[in-house]
């Protein structure tokens, strides 16, 4: 019962968001104006990429042909396929977009649900619902990407079902949930590493090498899967590489604070991100505090590689610690106060929502290949 609660409630925040750009309702006291409707929602950044790619498969002629989409056709092989993908079962009942809309919706009702499993399995809680329910709406950021066009809810709900396999022993279908989130997207192989510091040291503790957990390797034997289709569909075994400016690491960390120019980072309003570190790294910092080993080295390799991202869009790229994150603040976002908190905020998050997707659209002249 616990589970379909979560699930109708991911399916009505989400509707929450949708409502006012499906009716196309003005909204003067904000001065908000939906006039363009739904197509809002599919034009977000990065949901016209990935139906690019479920309608071509990386196929450059059909790309140009059929797409006025100004980015090059070796841009999209940044795009993993396994989202796409995702998308194409969709479509078989759905026209594009909505496809699109609904494979996101599916994929954040998953991850919500595995959540609140991973918590209750592992009673790693007294609070499950409420960290599960605190998760549908922080951060802020996360409300948007699961709203529209993305492959952020089915990566965390691969690697959080990965890990729970993990922490169960069976790494068969550890490896398995570990190699579908390296399909969706490319930071997965930091999950590889944490399993493999996981193993290296309790390896060490025990004397033996714990031969049984060979199946994870499934991960890695992911990429050379991966490129090998690349190579295929394009020509270019290393696709993803030649694929522009796509990874957003550099040396030193925190460059995103350089002066615009030098890195992608949009403008020098970035204070929030101090405050997004700030706080994500008390809880992944509390992790170990809680001797939850496993969780505390994907959430901590994952939360230092955000330290040197170069993208304005870092609340986005940190999103997959955020469960973990909650785990560790537990006892902190369960007191009265900050349930207090968390329900008034919700009606800033969600304006806040609705003006982001407003803006952070692509330019698409023409519908008609996407339908």
């Amino acid at each position: 019962m616990k589970r379909l609660l979560l699930a109708a409630l991911v399916f009505v925040s989400t509707l929450l968001v949708w409502a006012p750009f499906l009716m196309k309702i003005d909204m003067p006291l904000w001065n908000f104006d939906f006039k363009d409707g739904g197509k809002i929602l599919w034009q977000n950044f990065d949901g016209p990429n990935y139906l690019i790619i479920e309608r071509t498969w990386y196929a450059r002629d059909k790309i140009l042909e059929n797409f006025s989409n100004p980015l090059p056709a070796e841009y999209y092989p940044a795009h993993f396929p396994l989202y796409p993908a995702i998308i194409g079962l969709f479509d078989m009942f759905f026209t594009g977009p909505w496809a699109m809309l609904l494979s996101t919706l599916a994929g954040s009702i998953l991850c919500i649900v595995v959540f609140y499993e991973y918590l209750r399995q592992f009673k790693l809680s007294d609070n499950a619902k409420w960290l599960a329910v605190l998760f549908l709406f922080f951060p802020a950021r996360w409300v948007a990407v699961r709203s529209v066009g993305s492959p952020e809810p089915w990566f965390i709900a691969f690697i959080l079902l990965s890990m729970l396999f993990f922490k169960k022993g069976r790494y068969f279908w550890a490896g398995i949930f570990g190699a579908l989130a390296q399909l969706t997207k490319s930071p997965a192989i930091i999950l590889f590493a944490a399993y493999g510091l996981v193993l290296l040291t309790d390896s060490i503790k025990q004397k033996k090498i714990i031969w049984k957990a060979w199946p994870i390797v499934s991960m890695v034997l992911a990429i050379p899967l991966l490129f090998w289709f690349y190579g295929k569909m394009t020509g270019d075994f290393w696709a993803y590489f030649n694929s522009g400016d796509n990874i957003h690491l550099f040396w030193p960390p925190f460059s995103v604070f350089a002066p615009k120019g030098q890195v992608w980072v949009g403008n020098f309003w970035l204070e929030d991100i101090i405050w997004t570190w700030a706080v994500l790294g008390v809880g992944v910092i509390s992790l170990r505090n809680k001797k939850l080993k496993l969780e505390h080295y994907f959430a901590g390799l994952y939360f230092l590689s955000t330290l040197f991202v170069a993208h304005r869009d870092i609340s986005r790229y940190i999103l997959p610690v955020v469960p973990f994150a909650l785990i560790g603040l537990d006892e902190i976002v369960s007191r009265k106060e900050v349930k207090i908190v968390a329900m008034i905020l919700v009606v800033p998050i969600l304006i806040y929502t609705w003006n982001f997707l407003l803006h952070n659209t692509a330019p698409v002249a023409d519908w008609a290949p996407y339908l």
